[in-house]
């Protein structure tokens, strides 16, 4: 039979692991095996099956040693004790190093409360839905620990110490609620905290020929948009990405150093208001429709000769912002001569044929305007073939795409048509992002996947500014409408087909889709603005602070009602011993001929003493606590032989 206390420690074990795999995939490897292997030993010794550590002299400068080293070794590992991700790798191997020394019940009590904070830290690097019920089973397992520990008779049996913190967690919800709704939410996110370095995805800030088309078939969201009211057309959906502007040849890039004023902008027809949901891409660009006109986000930069916008930290957890955008603009200046030459800048000696092409067609046309539209029938008369495989490219890859294969991807398209554009004096640049989305009619949303990665151009027309040219709309015309797995049915993995291709899974993946990002939106992104939205709800019209406070004091106060009237109930149900009052009766009656029973006094041994002062009651005082002794501690009484019990009671007279 296991001892209270090795069921005390198993516990406590148990939660400690099941927080450390929590926390595992956002945690060094070699800090994992550490704690999965001083929990292992744990429970071992806790069952018998090893022997303990003996306390030995010096053990204690080894184990200051050790966590020495173990602290250097964090240090060196994330080059900083700071942050969410160092400090979680920290407590790891602290809390490792508690179990090897743990063998108090106070001991098991502090490993429990590195459990706690390992699920709190694994809570703050991920909120996604997937996660909750992990964390409230983790949760549950540590309360029931908790209350294993606090029980030194071992009465306690990990069923009940189960049921026992099921109750208190659900008498906890209502606060719970209270404080999710009206505690006051200070500026930002709490867990906002340093991170760890994470894998890029995604777009990066330049493209060589080919480096869309990898991403063809990631099937990952990158992004979620819900739109105000009506959405765009599907081919107006273009989502505005890293600006290219520096061309070697072979690759585009952004330049940041060539920065010039920015051409004044007139903005018509209807805006268009959307919220985005990014997912982390460890970038600091935003992605928006079209031509933004502002986003919600204080931080965000706008580049003034692209519009690109940018944050100042690299994008680490999911970010939602509000967007305003127009489809429809007019720049009403001129572009200044710095910017003309920066945006036509060429090497020389790269891709003769295409800028051979570019100038013929420049010399038979009138204006930039009709030159842009003459290259673009080239490109839609030419055989220009769109696919995923273009073939192995050269070091001049536009001449390549345009005369040899015949082959491309957005991204080639784009990089040939900006080139021929600048070989003829026309600035233009590459502009990435994402064209389209997946509708989700279960959340009313897009889901932007990174397989919706899309490149297209810009030129500078004189009568309309920065225009959108997208070559690859009259290579393949239907990718304005339709997604990339649906155009090239091989560019996803066979999971992703068959997951698409199955009606009723795919529906039950936009299911799961909305029900994330609706606790995305509705309690992850729960902020002030939300809280104060909510108070308006209620018939606040001018919600404030001290609204939130007195709010969140009535909820605590009916919380704290609520739990005493609770209690209150439960002791209040507890069933009356009337046997017990019955006997108490007996022993006050029978106080009058002889001294009054000593608590410790059983019944037998006060009947025989009543016996020896009033012999005359000795045989009916007797069967009367033998009576009593076999109601109580026998077989459970009957409603019957309690009551008749109380009658001899009642009829007795000294």
């Amino acid at each position: 039979m296991v001892s209270a206390a090795a069921r005390s420690t198993t516990a406590a074990t148990l939660v400690f692991i099941a927080s450390v795999l929590l926390i595992a995939p956002d945690a060094p490897l070699w800090c994992v095996a550490i704690a999965l292997g001083a929990a292992a030993w744990r429970i071992l010794v806790a069952i018998g099956f090893i022997a303990p550590l003996k306390k030995f002299p010096g053990m204690r400068f080894l184990l200051g040693a050790l966590t020495a080293a173990l602290v250097i070794a964090v240090a060196v590992s994330f080059r900083t004790l700071n942050g969410l991700a160092a400090g979680t790798a920290l407590l790891l191997v602290m809390g490792a190093l508690k179990l090897l020394e743990s063998r108090t019940r106070r001991d098991d009590g502090i490993v429990t409360g590195v459990a706690l904070f390992m699920l709190l830290a694994s809570a703050l690097a991920t909120q996604s839905l997937v996660r909750v019920p992990l964390y409230l089973l983790t949760l549950w397992g540590a309360c029931a620990a908790i209350a294993l520990i606090a029980d030194r008779s071992g009465a306690l049996a990990p069923r009940a110490a189960l049921r026992l913190s099921a109750r208190a967690l659900a008498m906890s919800i209502p606060l719970t609620v209270a404080c999710f709704l009206f505690f006051p939410r200070v500026a930002g996110q709490f867990w906002a905290l340093q991170r760890g370095e994470q894998a890029s995805t995604g777009l990066s800030d330049e493209m060589s020929p080919g480096g869309i088309s990898k991403l063809a078939s990631d099937y990952e969201p990158a992004f979620r948009v819900r739109f105000e009211g009506r959405p765009p057309a599907q081919s107006s959906l273009y989502w505005r990405g890293p600006v290219l502007n520096d061309f070697d040849g072979f690759t585009w890039r952004r330049m940041r150093s060539r920065q010039y004023p920015a051409v004044p902008l007139e903005m018509s027809g209807a805006p268009f208001r959307y919220r985005v949901t990014l997912e982390p891409t460890n970038q600091r660009w935003l992605f928006a429709l079209d031509t933004v006109d502002r986003v919600s986000k204080e931080d965000a930069y706008q580049s003034p000769q692209d519009r690109q916008l940018s944050v100042p930290e690299p994008i680490t957890s999911l970010l939602t912002y509000d967007g305003t955008s127009y489809l429809a603009t007019r720049s009403t200046g001129t572009l200044p001569e710095s910017a003309r030459r920066h945006e036509t800048t060429l090497p020389l000696d790269r891709n003769p044929r295409a800028r051979a092409l570019a100038l013929d067609l420049r010399a038979r046309t009138a204006s930039d305007a009709d030159f842009a539209r003459a290259a673009l029938d080239w490109f839609r008369t030419n055989g220009l073939e769109y696919t995923l495989e273009p073939g192995v490219t050269t070091i001049d890859s536009v001449d390549t795409t345009l005369f040899d294969t015949k082959r491309g991807f957005c991204g080639h398209f784009a990089s040939a048509y900006a080139m021929m554009m600048r070989a003829a004096g026309v600035p233009a640049r590459v502009v990435t992002g994402y064209l389209g989305g997946e509708w989700n009619p279960v959340g009313g949303y897009f889901i932007v996947r990174q397989s919706d990665a899309h490149a297209w151009t810009e030129v500078w027309l004189d009568e309309t500014g920065w225009t959108r040219v997208d070559p690859t709309a009259v290579v393949a015309p239907e990718r304005l409408t339709r997604g990339i797995s649906d155009l090239l049915a091989d560019s996803l993995p066979i999971t992703s087909t068959f997951l698409r291709k199955n009606r009723w899974l795919n529906q039950v993946q936009l299911l799961w889709d909305g029900a994330s990002q609706w606790w995305q939106e509705r309690v992850v992104q729960f902020n002030a603005s939300a809280q104060f939205e909510f108070l308006r709800k209620l018939g606040i019209d001018s919600p404030s602070w001290q609204h939130l406070g007195w709010a969140f004091a009535a909820g605590l106060i009916a919380w704290i009602a609520w739990i005493s009237l609770t209690l209150r109930r439960g002791v209040a149900r507890a069933k009356p011993d009337r046997l017990g009052r019955a006997w108490i009766r007996a022993t006050r009656e029978l106080a009058r001929v002889a001294p009054a029973r000593a608590p410790a006094e059983g019944p037998m041994e006060f009947a025989r003493r009543i016996g020896w002062h009033r012999p005359d009651l000795a045989e009916r005082i007797e069967a009367l606590a033998s009576r009593y002794a076999q109601l109580r501690f026998g077989r459970e009484a009957s409603h019957q032989d309690v009551a008749s019990f109380e009658r001899e009671i009642r009829n007795l007279a000294v």
